[in-house]
């Protein structure tokens, strides 16, 4: 069945047309897809049945392929098919399910799912040739893999877990700085009066805790058991996490090394004719990382989609330094992109979001 776009049309391809585009050849898995793995505004990519513990993260670079770079790289390999712990801090390369046959003017973008980035699972897709990771260029055809870094707890997986996922767009999606002050007005994207919307919406660090009972996040344990990434609920929060209290001062000072999952102090939404993304970090404003999982579907926190507001979920890494973070300070901000229609779906709309009207939230592994 052939693809087309009309000319005249820009934006993030919805989930409708992420199923034609698997219909006419473009995305082409080895098996067919599974409920659910379609989402709003992006599709799961699956883990493949054998897994390499390689010497270090590497990028192919033009002209070569990523199987030559395993091959030259890697120190054993071992079967998915029944399941197998990848260990902290180590590097795997998993080839996926799907690959890709794009067209000359789509593009596609890969990112950690939220429930990955919430486990503190370093997790980015690789293509042949390319020299950046996460982005896959207009017209790619060829496979593609993930590297796995487990950073916290060591994670059980097997073939058809699901830890990344990727986006197509066609020609230029971000909204310009007058169409973003115009959608603000329109729908309100988030819950300030003086909103600051220079380079997307700014979201800031919530450290007082008044919207999660004086709790203002967690802080990973270390030497913990093995975590089960396809299981719900499976684990007691008390053995993998730490809560943090509120400060009188309203600070945090984050420790080198160590994971925290905080909330910001706003609550946002996407309309259902937009996606959005949460740039990276500027490292000139402080040393320390945040937010692995970055895409936010049409729908998140929409009132139409049963939220109302939701507060981003940031996955908080410091780096070599202590470093203190105040209440209200900036630490991201989110690009908010046209989409090329409407999706059939919105997200937390029959598609079972785990994250809808969420306030600070662990990952779905873990119980309260």
């Amino acid at each position: 069945m052939p693809f087309s776009l009309s000319p005249d049309a820009h934006g993030i391809l919805p989930d409708r047309m992420i199923a034609q585009m698997a219909d006419a050849g473009l995305i082409i898995p080895e098996y067919d897809f599974v409920e659910s793995q379609i989402q709003p505004a992006s599709l799961d990519l699956r883990l493949g049945d054998v897994a390499y513990r390689v010497r270090a993260s590497f990028l192919p670079g033009p002209g070569s392929t990523v199987a030559e770079r395993i091959d030259e790289l890697k120190l054993h390999e071992f079967s998915l098919a029944d399941g197998a712990v990848l260990e902290t801090n180590c590097v795997y390369i998993v080839p996926l399910l799907e690959s890709l046959a794009l067209p000359r003017d789509i593009v596609a973008a890969a990112n950690p799912k939220s429930s990955t980035g919430r486990l503190d699972v370093f997790t980015r897709v690789i293509a042949d040739g390319t020299r950046r990771f996460d982005v896959i260029g207009a017209g790619y055809h060829g496979p593609l893999y993930a590297e796995i870094s487990p950073k916290t707890f060591p994670v059980l997986l097997r073939e058809g877990s699901r830890l990344s996922q990727v986006r197509f767009r066609y020609r230029d999606a971000v909204l310009s700085e007058d169409e973003l002050h115009a959608l603000h007005q329109a729908e309100r994207l988030v819950d300030r009066d003086d909103a600051d919307l220079a380079g997307g919406v700014a979201l800031s660090v919530d450290l007082a805790g008044a919207n999660a009972n004086g709790y203002v996040g967690y802080r990973a344990k270390r030497h913990t058991g093995v975590v089960d990434v396809d299981r719900r609920a499976g684990y007691p929060v008390e053995e993998f996490w730490e809560p943090i209290k509120a400060r009188a001062d309203g600070s945090l000072i984050l420790d080198p090394g160590e994971f925290y999952i905080l909330a910001s102090k706003e609550a946002v939404q996407v309309p259902p004719d937009y996606a959005a993304e949460m740039v990276p970090f500027d490292p000139l404003v402080g040393e320390f990382r945040v937010h692995y999982a970055g895409f936010f579907d049409p729908g998140f926190g929409y009132a139409g989609a049963g939220g109302q507001g939701a507060r981003a979920v940031l996955e908080v890494r410091s780096r070599e330094v202590p470093f203190i973070l105040e209440h209200g300070q900036i630490v991201g901000r989110l690009v908010y992109e046209k989409m090329l229609a409407r999706p059939n779906a919105m997200y937390g709309s029959r598609i079972g979001s785990n994250y809808q009207a969420q306030g600070l939230k662990l990952s779905k592994h873990f119980r309260l």
